[in-house]
């Protein structure tokens, strides 16, 4: 009989197996579909968005202002790039080693930790990851429990299911307390070292790595013994794990811990306000001002308001000509000093700008060919139909030289001038490069202007002398607070020929005593009644105003342009650290003849409108009578032959002289009648002068 071995205890054995097998794949897909239910029933806390500062940045990317969060912290967004990459690696090896590795839960650090809390009674070391202590920072615990620690594991490995690790440090790194109400390291580098943490030193890095663990005890600002002898302990800790040399590592003990805390970048208050209405949460704001620039002039206009005296505040307005950039922008001395009133942005306030707008008035001059730099104008008392402008210090020159008027700052021979080529001109000018200055109400523009009798502000002028710097071509201002994109292609404010001419006059302004040799043509203004000084300056590329008054516009006795606000413009410019750009060079074909060989006609200048020592004008003006002004003349100028055009004038006293487009024509004539051969179709200004030196233009097309 043979034995043999029943199958049936085998097959019992793996059919218990198989139920086993089943039973408990059955209850981890039931545990894991619970963990999936719980983990979507009762996701982390993970925002949209963090809530951080509103940040203003410059044309560079660099903070000029932050803002701190509804709930007061100095919270700032920060990414892996914008943080000094040794601080990382520093942080990652002192608080979670493992931390590229492990899903959320490092086993080895809980394990570790507990063993030595087992063994010590007392807590040596924590075993949190970056994900457990970034879960803890988006869900603050009520208290030290298991219960609580065990969800913090929790919402570790739900975070790490969301995000990626450079997210996780990113969020930590925007959210990790460093004391008082600053939270991030950012802030934090910007409070306690005053720079981005781009770049930091191995003592500045360790010390930040130290704060968040205990950051009300290490502040450095209240207790810099206890935050030095923390950042001793990380560089200790990174000695032993070979991320420095020891001999680093004392280098760096060596650096005091600063007990202080610096306030946060704040410039440019007054256009980062206007900015942050359209703030949009994470979603930094950028200006066109530059953060040098900005400091270096709130540091001039700082320091001039206090030698200048209480209640007096200085405003200034930089700007890049070529673009129409602003690149500084000061409203007022001090924001906060409510004794300066210096919450109101005084670039953009209405003011009267002196005589900072006579360039202007003996540039439509030139432009016209009614003058040279040495054409002679008479600076005596003088009645224009009532209106009797008086100089500045209540004295008169006699005969000067166009040069030396508007460098004088003469008021009769600019009212002259102004007489001659009519306020109206001269307004519609402005409003095509862009600036409209406000005039009385109801009224029409009159010969006041040319002394300030008009509204405007210092961004305004600032927009009118970018010309002047950019050959005569404007390009509106912006500076990044604009609701409407500022676009368009650039305004001529003066012709080529006539800009040269200004800018050389000003260019050879006498700088205040003592100030830096900067090679600028400024001017200089004083509104009535002592209330503003002005001076306005530019190379041959950047632009530069100062205002200098108080903001209630009340007198203040002995302030003038050139004694209060040009000391400061030249100040401004070195301050501003912008490299020097030459004026620009004389334009081809511009002439700046000497007197002797000027031609009669322009010698001297006078209109003959005004009445002196009550005795008038013995004969009208001349008056061109064709072709009328804003004719359109068809002299075949399209064609290879051009017709010559017949011109008449009446009145004014002879010889004539005739120009176009501020060219003389040929030969000086007796007679009130010529003819002019145009160079090719378009718009030509034909003028006349007398012997007298008056002048009359007109504007013609040629077809």
């Amino acid at each position: 009989m043979i034995d043999t071995v029943s199958p049936r205890p085998a097959r019992k054995r793996l059919r218990r197996f198989a139920i086993f097998a089943g039973t408990a794949v059955g209850f981890a897909a039931i545990a894991a579909g619970g963990l999936w239910g719980l983990d979507r029933a009762f996701p982390p806390p993970l925002p949209d968005s963090l809530a951080v500062s509103a940040e203003v940045l410059d044309r560079d990317g660099a903070l000029l202002r932050a803002f701190a969060t509804k709930d007061g912290y100095w919270r700032l967004p920060v990414s892996l790039d914008q943080v000094d990459k040794n601080f990382v690696d520093m942080l990652v090896a002192y608080e979670d080693k493992r931390f590229w590795d492990h899903e959320g839960i490092d086993p080895l650090a809980l394990g570790r930790a507990a063993t030595q809390f087992a063994s010590n009674r007392r807590i040596v070391s924590g075993g949190s990851t970056l994900s457990m202590q970034l879960a803890r920072l988006l869900e603050p615990r009520e208290s030290r429990s298991v219960g609580s620690k065990l969800k913090q594991m929790l919402r570790a490995l739900q975070i790490e299911r969301r995000l990626t690790k450079r997210q996780i440090l990113e969020q930590y790194l925007t959210l990790a307390p460093y004391g008082g109400n600053i939270e991030g390291v950012r802030a934090a580098s910007l409070a306690y070292f005053g720079k981005e943490p781009r770049r930091l030193t191995v003592s500045e890095a360790a010390l930040l790595v130290a704060l968040p663990q205990l950051p009300e005890r290490r502040r450095p600002d209240k207790n810099p013994a206890i935050a030095q002898a923390a950042r001793d302990r990380v560089l200790d800790r990174m000695v032993t794990a070979g991320r420095i040399g020891e001999r680093e590592a004392r280098r760096a003990a060596l650096d005091d811990v600063a007990g202080l805390r610096r306030p946060l970048p704040a410039f440019a208050a007054h256009t980062a306000n206007t900015l942050l209405r359209r703030a949009e949460p994470g979603a930094p704001l950028k200006l066109t001002l530059r953060k040098s620039v900005q400091e270096g002039l709130e540091t001039v206009a700082r320091e001039a308001a206090e030698r200048l005296g209480p209640k007096l505040s200085v405003a200034m307005v930089m700007a890049d000509s070529r673009t129409g950039d602003i690149l500084g922008s000061v409203g007022s001395a001090s924001f906060f000093d409510s004794s300066r009133a210096g919450w109101i942005d005084m670039t953009r306030t209405l003011r009267s700008p002196g005589s900072t707008l006579k360039p202007f008035i003996y540039g439509l001059a030139f432009e016209q060919g009614m003058v040279a730099q040495e054409t002679m104008i008479e600076d005596s008392p003088a009645d224009f139909s009532g209106y009797r402008p008086k100089n500045f210090d209540m004295g008169y020159q006699g005969d000067v030289s166009i040069r030396q008027a508007l460098q004088l700052s003469l008021n009769v021979p600019a009212i002259r001038i102004l007489d001659a080529v009519g306020p109206a001109r001269l307004t519609a000018r402005f409003r095509q490069a862009g600036v409209s200055p406000v005039l009385p109400l109801n009224q029409p523009p009159g010969l006041a202007i040319g002394l300030g009798g008009v509204g405007a502000s210092l961004r305004d002028l600032v927009q009118l002398y970018t010309g002047l710097a950019n050959g005569g071509k404007v390009h509106p201002l912006r500076d990044g607070t604009e609701a409407v994109p500022v676009t368009g292609s650039a305004t001529t404010i003066l012709d080529e020929r006539a800009n040269w001419q200004i800018t050389d006059i000003l260019a050879g302004v006498r700088p205040p005593e003592g100030a830096p040799q900067r090679g600028i043509a400024y001017k200089t203004g004083t509104s009535y009644g002592y209330r503003d000084a002005w001076a306005i300056g530019f190379d041959g590329r950047y632009v530069l105003g100062v205002w200098v008054g108080r903001a209630d516009a009340s007198a203040v006795p002995g302030l003038s342009g050139y004694v209060s606000a040009a000391p400061i413009l030249f100040e401004g410019f070195v301050r501003s650290g912008l490299a020097a750009v030459a004026l620009p060079s004389q334009p081809a074909g511009v002439l700046r003849p000497r007197r002797e060989d000027l031609p009669i006609t322009l010698i001297r200048f006078g209109t003959g409108t005004e009445t002196q020592a009550g005795i008038a004008a013995a004969e009208p003006a001349p008056r061109i009578v064709f072709p009328p002004d804003g004719a359109r003349v068809d002299l075949g100028a399209s064609g290879s032959e051009v017709t010559p055009l017949v011109l008449k004038l009446q009145g004014g006293r002879a010889p004539f002289r005739w120009l176009a487009n501020g060219k003389p024509l040929a030969g000086v004539d007796r007679r009130r009648t010529a003819t002019w051969l145009p160079d090719g179709a378009g718009y030509s200004i034909l003028t006349v002068i007398d012997a007298a030196g008056r002048a009359t233009s007109v504007k013609v097309f040629v077809e």
